[in-house]
């Protein structure tokens, strides 16, 4: 059982607190591989992806709220190719001009919602999640003062929104759900959060935060 209830908080979900625990564990952090697998043993990478897969990185920026920092999260707007109208963190494919997964996730940030690369404290990364559309992201974790302004570039971003980190890191918010895709039935996490519908890689990568970082 979560320690602490839907609603509730404490220190625990502070951004000096979540910096604290992704630094204590950053020996095991890129260990765990996360991936849609987790949730479908029978996936097979190799079978849908024959080629190598695209490498892509994320951000996962704990803003300091006081006692519950907030998660940035995006939703895309409707008339992009791929992921159009879903609830994503920011980030993108790992272009030539990228040193790592750090300068793509912030650079990416930077473009979709006008984030201050300044402003950000990279502290580590997860390992990398593997996706059935054909990607490994990696997951920077960061952290942020409140004093960060963010403007959605509306050629990618509908609208940029702050989920608790309590309620992300609580499992009792974490379902289980499933719908045909592909011909197949794929099984994924879900958490929804007000009007936003939470599911996918996105849950899937914060499922991994959780099992690395709170569990």
């Amino acid at each position: 059982m979560h320690p602490y209830p839907l609603g509730e908080t404490s220190d625990l979900y502070s951004a000096d607190a979540f910096q604290m625990r992704v630094q204590q564990r950053m020996d095991v952090l890129r260990a765990v591989v996360g991936g849609d697998h987790l949730l479908n043993p029978e996936f097979s990478y190799c079978a849908e992806h024959p080629h190598k897969l695209r490498d892509a990185a994320v951000l996962i920026l704990a803003v300091n709220r006081g006692p519950d920092a907030r998660i940035v999260l995006t939703q895309r707007t409707a008339h992009l190719r791929a992921h159009a109208g879903q609830v994503a963190l920011p980030g993108g494919k790992i272009d030539e001009e990228d040193i790592d997964p750090v300068a793509a996730a912030l650079r990416e940030a930077h473009e979709e919602v006008g984030l201050d690369p300044a402003l950000v404290t990279p502290i580590g990364e997860l390992g990398s999640y593997l996706t059935g559309s054909g990607y490994r992201v990696v997951p920077v974790l960061a952290t942020a003062p409140a004093e960060i302004a963010l403007q959605p570039n509306p050629a990618e971003v509908e609208h940029v929104f702050e989920v608790p980190l309590s309620f992300l890191m609580n499992p009792a918010n974490h379902l289980t759900q499933s719908r045909e895709i592909a011909g197949k039935k794929r099984f994924f996490y879900a958490m929804p959060y007000e009007d936003h519908y939470i599911w996918g890689v996105t849950a899937g990568i914060l499922r991994c935060l959780y099992n690395t970082v709170y569990a």
